[in-house]
């Protein structure tokens, strides 16, 4: 037996770790599901997330969807090596991925492990700004999905590309170009949205609706000029013919 056969089972224990840094550079955005970025970042090496991991000698449980069905939840070992081929501080990863507490037999293992879990609709991810997402993997086109930021609506709006998205069923934010009174509202807004002023909000359309029958029109051109510019929309949310 070789020193070069020799060292193979410790080489598959964990003892050292041989997979040197990948060769491209993969950007998180802020607030990126950690399923989303291993999706784009295997993309970008044409790989699964599950022929990554296990390049990476990370040992995954649980079944994977893809987001932004399924989270994975990362030991610290896991999150290390992650670092370490993406060639970006554990502390920066750890500022822009989600911090949601893993299961316990992940968190405490010393061990590069990681587990796939579903998650519930109403905390599910949104589509990220596709312009934005290009800019930070330049090298494969792969949809990415954020988390909103804690304590506020569940809304996305680039303003600067104008996309917006406020539903995971949606393959793809919504372009609103076509509604550009979308984007004016959100700049010239002088506070942060919060849940309190976006249920204030729906009082008051509401009422809208409710006492001013003239506004329908108005609605249904903006709904029809969403539709039209958003063909992604599923038919169940299209507006009716009239």
């Amino acid at each position: 037996m070789t020193a070069h056969t020799a060292t193979r089972p410790a080489l598959r224990a964990g003892a050292m770790w041989p997979t040197p840094p990948g060769a491209l550079h993969v950007r998180p955005l802020p607030r990126e599901s950690t399923a989303s970025y291993l999706t784009r970042l295997a993309a970008a090496y044409h790989l699964s997330p599950a022929q990554l991991l296990d390049g990476l000698h990370i040992t995954a449980t649980g079944t994977s969807t893809g987001p932004p069905a399924t989270e994975i939840h990362l030991s610290n070992e896991a999150t290390r090596r992650l670092s370490h081929f993406t060639r970006i501080p554990p502390a920066h990863l750890a500022r822009a991925l989600p911090r949601r507490p893993p299961p316990a037999a992940i968190g405490m293992a010393h061990a590069a492990t990681a587990r796939w879990q579903p998650v519930q609709p109403a905390l599910q991810p949104l589509p990220a700004c596709t312009a934005c997402t290009i800019r930070c993997s330049p090298h494969q086109a792969v949809p990415a999905w954020i988390h909103p930021a804690p304590d506020l609506p569940r809304i996305m709006i680039c303003t600067h590309h104008q996309q917006a998205s406020s539903d995971p069923r949606h393959p793809a934010p919504l372009g609103i170009r076509s509604v550009p009174e979308l984007t004016r509202a959100r700049l010239r807004a002088r506070r942060r949205p919060t849940a309190a002023s976006l249920s204030w909000a729906s009082t008051i359309t509401t009422r809208w609706y409710d006492h001013h029958q003239h506004l329908h029109e108005r609605w249904h051109t903006r709904l029809n000029r969403l539709t039209a510019a958003n063909p992604h929309i599923p038919p169940q949310a299209r507006p009716p013919p009239r």
